[in-house]
């Protein structure tokens, strides 16, 4: 059993109780049985080990979403694996080969937040001698991910609010839009229509 048998008949045993001990096993397993083909697909979520099926439900409405190119936000306790959802939601787009980037929106101070998200031109600030691209830039034609998004200021939200609707920016102390093809994923563990209804 600790090596991971589902369960066991005696013999001489029923059809039916083995039929129906195959059966609990399928469903404590999330029914993933691949095809006889061979052609089930299970790479993109490679890196999320899980028997319950109301994994398997929310790993089936990701690989759904990732067909399309819409921004996603997934909401979840801390350490819940909202980055493994995240990367799998990625690799199982079409943008899997381009970049993924992951921000921790929590850990960049926010006077950095901005620069690093989308870099900045030389004289934006003390010691800014070159021209830098940020973090959106980084993940172009890819996915950016934006951990813990609930962090972020609201000054900052503004600015990546014409992100999410445009997809174009401008580098901290620049003049000129960049435009951003990205696929955004967010994710937090706060309850933000709770914090939205608090202004």
């Amino acid at each position: 059993m600790q090596r991971g048998v589902f369960g066991y008949l005696t013999k001489p045993f029923d059809g039916k109780a083995l039929v129906t001990q195959v059966e609990k096993a399928l469903q404590v397993s999330g029914s993933r049985v691949a095809a006889n083909d061979g052609s089930a697909d299970t790479a993109w979520r490679e890196e999320i080990i899980t028997r319950s099926p109301d994994m398997e439900a929310i790993l089936a409405k990701a690989r759904l979403v990732a067909a399309s190119d819409a921004s996603v936000m997934i909401f979840g306790e801390s350490g819940t694996g909202k980055e493994l959802l995240a990367r799998a939601i990625h690799r199982a787009s079409a943008r899997a080969a381009q970049p993924f980037v992951a921000v921790n929106c929590g850990a960049i101070p926010e006077q950095l937040l901005e620069s690093e998200l989308f870099g900045h031109v030389r004289g934006a600030f003390t010691g800014a001698n070159v021209n830098k691209k940020g973090l959106v830039e980084a993940a172009e034609r890819g996915t950016i991910f934006l951990d813990e998004i609930g962090e972020m200021n609201a000054a900052m939200q503004v600015k990546l609010l014409r992100v999410l609707q445009e997809r174009r920016f401008r580098r901290l102390g620049g003049t000129d839009e960049v435009a951003a093809d990205i696929r955004v994923v967010a994710a937090t563990n706060q309850d933000l229509p709770k914090l939205v209804g608090e202004g």
